[in-house]
């Protein structure tokens, strides 16, 4: 077998060669693309290739895919804590990476499958998208509210956009005006037609159509559960997934005194996002979600009783993957594995 360590970069990769029948140790720096590419394609037998968690290197795995050579992606974080030496190059790096695999300290995480990212992709355009018509309509409503016209969301139906479209401005408002109109109406379209592409991936994958039964769960949320958790197994336990998401508290603790400050959010932004949103509609039809939101906004505050209530979600839905049941099946208790902490070995 053949073990490389590869410190990937975007225009170039320094990699560090073992072979284990012979023995032999190797290390070179390779250009981007077809200097790679030749290297690669000269490797005969078994080839596992170890690198850390970076971005621009989805040609690089498609490319290690094609040629049938085994790709670990590892965290970037723990690789870092391992090297004990302070002096980095890239030379160092990529012999770092090469003593990990070697030694089978290497700290591989899981690494989602093409179709997964491609749908991801499609859901953070979507969210773009989003995004970008939140933003026009702000500066449309705050035009309108400059103008004395106080409609709040009414200003978006058939009658507040035609008196939107009456207000007398001077002539370079009344450009801005229109062509923030014509905006709204194309990301209008974009966005819907966003929609009919995530509720057709939705509709393709069971386990989205599961969560799907919990109130406040809709399409976009439950795809982006399913492509950015995966195999929900390798979660032992859902408070790890709450780690996993950052939706537990940062601690700072020494001795006897503990310190809890704000959630880490160290997981995806976008799916903590969405499950603050969904959290909002899931209160208004639970009972158990809408008591805690209520404690929680009474005796701290309204944002922290979103969040919580995102958290609280977030476990139920892990939940009803791992236990293959629906709502309101998953109130019901069920079987707890024991875990000694909150930490996640497979990012």
């Amino acid at each position: 077998m053949v073990i490389i360590g590869c410190d990937f970069h975007v225009g170039f990769q320094q990699v560090a060669l073992l072979d284990a029948e012979s023995g032999e140790v190797r290390e070179l720096q390779l250009g981007h693309r077809e200097q790679a590419r030749q290297f690669y394609a000269g490797l005969r037998g078994a080839v596992r290739v170890g690198m850390e968690a970076c971005g621009y290197s989805r040609w690089f795995e498609r490319m290690l895919a094609e040629m049938g050579h085994e790709l670990w992606v590892g965290d970037a974080s723990q690789i870092r804590a391992s090297a004990r030496r302070k002096q980095k190059a890239d030379r160092r790096d990529a012999q770092h990476l090469l003593g990990l695999l070697t030694e089978g300290r290497f700290p591989r995480i899981w690494v989602p499958s093409p179709e997964e990212r491609d749908v991801r992709q499609l859901l953070l355009h979507r969210h773009s998208q989003v995004r970008e018509r939140t933003r026009v309509k702000n500066q449309l409503q705050a035009m309108a509210l400059n103008e004395g016209l106080r409609l709040k969301r009414k200003l978006w139906s058939q009658e507040g956009q035609r008196q939107l479209a009456l207000l007398p401005l001077p002539p370079f408002q009344a450009r801005w005006r229109e062509e923030l109109l014509a905006r709204l109406e194309e990301l209008d379209g974009q966005v819907k037609a966003s929609d009919k592409l995530v509720e057709r991936e939705a509709a393709q994958r069971p386990a989205v159509q599961l969560l799907r039964t919990h109130p406040g769960v809709g399409p976009v949320l439950g795809l982006a559960f399913v492509v950015t958790v995966g195999p929900v197994e390798r979660f032992g336990r859902a408070r790890q997934l709450a780690s996993y998401f950052g939706l537990i508290p940062s601690e700072h603790s020494s001795g006897e005194r503990r310190r809890l400050g704000r959630i880490s959010k160290q997981g995806n932004p976008l799916l903590r996002f969405l499950l603050v949103e969904a959290g909002q509609s899931a209160v208004r039809k639970d009972p158990q979600l809408r008591q805690a939101y209520g404690r929680i906004a009474r005796k701290r505050h309204r944002a922290v009783a979103k969040v919580a209530v995102a958290r609280k979600l977030a476990l139920r839905m892990y939940w009803m993957l791992r236990r293959q049941v629906g709502y309101p099946a998953v109130l019901e208790p069920g079987p707890v594995q024991a875990s000694p902490s909150h930490s996640v070995v497979e990012r």
